[in-house]
């Protein structure tokens, strides 16, 4: 998760298995129709390949019984950097210019609560929900949004290498810091972990668990609680730029997990219990991440593509060649919250504030679960489909396609006997 637009996480829970990030005067409670805002243009978005169904709030499933008013101050933690947008940016994202306008009436009203929260965002948006027909993620397929969870994890560590503590956590060199976000590109992951970087000074600190650095990279974000009392708090920084591999994919390919029981714990129990298989495993996964220390507290969330801190069960994932930061989604679907089997609802109205490499499509999107002792567990289990229902600035228009639909590869027919024969070959003109 990082303030830039490729994220801490880079590819994340079962990303394992499988946009666009003069003021008009604040309004009050009650705002004009949407037409007296903007005239809107034909189509300020598109969406190829799913189809867009149009709903009324009356029509979302547990929209009244969410709680508005922390959905309101979420919001208005995009709006302080949607705030922050030029006038030419608003010019060439008319989506990005909506929700520009509503965010300077939210800002004038300040904090809400939930009925007056709800009223702002049924005067302010038009839910159209996305459906991209049936696709495949990874070995789930579902003709709705697909929903996976990260998280932030929290290791053990030290400033110095010792023997318990021997696994590095790196940072980019001094004079590329913030400056790119692509480093060390002619090393992948098996050259670093066996010694590509060593010597440079590099090492932030040393954790005890290479498969815990392996998370913490895939989450993007960690805590590290020193040996001696301190807490470290490491964002993404950059990462090599090399190909990410999810290795649950790999297991499932190879017959040593089933698609229905993949889960992060799953792939964490596999290379703990084998670590030379786990250590090639990972290897398989060409991709690493460097992290930056931040001054975080220790109640801070970690800081998403979109520059502000994350909300827990508030901010998602998505894709920026599609979505921009800060837009409300409605999320409407059955996850694993308390258990094994997807039977809790969950229905929340969430923000786009951050992304991720595996994180790709029109109704795709990760779910931040926050840190503690259980979350990684839940946040592994997500891997569910539901709907997804994007919030529209009023006044801004929308399109979609005819989604594509879903080919299924028939297995090859057996080849029949192979007969060599000799056949003499031409002879070449003079």
């Amino acid at each position: 998760m990082a303030a830039r637009a490729s994220r801490a996480q880079i590819g994340l829970a079962l990303c394992l298995i499988a946009a666009a990030c003069g003021p008009a005067s604040a309004h009050k409670a009650t705002h004009k129709s949407a037409s007296a805002h903007k005239s809107p243009a034909a189509h300020d978005l598109s969406f190829r390949g799913a189809k867009l169904e149009r709903l009324n709030f009356a029509e979302l499933d547990g929209w009244k019984d969410d709680d508005h008013a922390a959905a309101f101050r979420t919001f208005l933690n995009s709006c302080s950097a949607i705030l922050k947008g030029t006038r030419p940016t608003r010019k060439a994202r008319p989506i990005y210019a909506g929700l520009y306008r509503i965010c300077e009436r939210a800002s004038a009203l300040g904090p809400l609560d939930r009925d007056k929260a709800r009223a702002f965002f049924e005067a302010n948006f038009t839910p159209v929900r996305i459906l991209p027909g049936v696709h495949t993620y990874g070995y789930y397929t579902g003709a709705d949004g697909f929903y996976t969870g990260y998280y932030e994890a929290e290791v053990a560590g030290s400033r110095v290498k010792t023997a318990a503590y021997n696994v590095p956590l790196y940072r980019v060199p001094a004079k590329l810091a913030g400056k790119r976000t692509t480093v060390f590109r002619q090393f992948d992951r098996r050259a670093i972990e066996h010694g590509a970087l060593a010597g440079r000074g590099l090492e932030i600190c040393w954790i005890k668990n290479p498969v815990d650095a392996f998370f913490a990279q895939i989450q993007g974000s960690t805590r590290v609680k020193l040996d001696d009392g301190e807490l470290l708090r490491l964002n993404f920084i950059a990462s090599n730029g090399q190909h990410y591999t999810p290795v649950g994919r790999i297991m499932i390919d190879e017959g040593l997990c089933t698609p229905e029981d993949m889960s992060m714990d799953k792939i964490r129990e596999y290379m703990e219990a084998n670590p030379a298989a786990g250590r090639a495993l990972r290897d398989k996964n060409r991709s690493f991440v460097f992290f930056s220390e931040t001054q975080l507290k220790p109640d801070d969330e970690p800081v998403g593509a979109e520059g502000i801190q994350l909300t827990p069960q508030r901010s998602l994932a998505v894709d920026p060649s599609v979505h921009v930061y800060g837009t409300p989604i409605w999320i409407d679907a059955k996850f694993p919250i308390t258990g094994d089997a997807p039977t809790d609802s969950f229905r929340h109205l969430m923000f786009a504030q951050d992304t991720g490499s595996a994180i790709r499509g029109v109704a795709r999107a990760d779910i931040y679960f926050g840190h503690g002792d259980d979350i990684p567990h839940i946040a592994g289990r997500i891997k569910q489909f539901g709907k997804f229902v994007m919030l529209v600035p009023r006044g801004s228009g929308v399109k979609g396609t005819e989604p594509e639909p879903m080919t299924v590869p028939l297995p090859r027919p057996r080849p029949k006997t192979i007969v060599a024969i000799n056949v003499p070959r031409a002879k070449r003109k003079p």
